[in-house]
């Protein structure tokens, strides 16, 4: 697992994983499992997957890294509260779940309550077999 802040203002953590590491073969069942988890979870929901892949390729002027062959987005929330306008803006989650040649990349952008942050990081470890 990476902690990394993108564009040095994101906090993102990252996991990558060879495809012989996981039981799952694509993008589409790693976010099936995600989906899983949210759902089993007291306080998690799940909204939507976006094809963040196809939406880019679609457009008339795109840039995607050749190494890049898939790449989604599974959207929930875990939001339990609403102490302040301002929550919204951090509230939902997304995790990315990228496909390379030979891997699976999945990120997240930090969430403010660390338990949850713990909460999807432990998801994306247990992929591992």
């Amino acid at each position: 697992m990476k902690q990394i802040s993108f564009k040095e203002k994101y906090p993102v953590w990252s996991l990558e994983l060879k495809k012989d590491e996981v039981a799952q073969k694509s993008v589409d069942e790693i976010i099936e499992y995600f989906k899983s988890k949210i759902e089993a979870h007291p306080i998690g929901v799940f909204i939507a997957v976006f094809d963040h892949y196809a939406h880019t390729s679609s457009l008339k002027e795109h840039n995607i890294a050749p190494e890049i062959k898939d790449l989604k987005n599974i959207i929930f929330c875990f939001g339990k509260e609403i102490p302040k306008p301002i929550v919204g803006a951090v509230r939902p989650r997304s995790i990315s779940v990228c496909e390379l040649e030979d891997s699976f990349a999945i990120s997240s952008m930090d969430a403010p309550n660390e338990a949850m942050n713990e909460v999807m990081q432990n998801w994306a470890k247990e992929l591992k077999v």
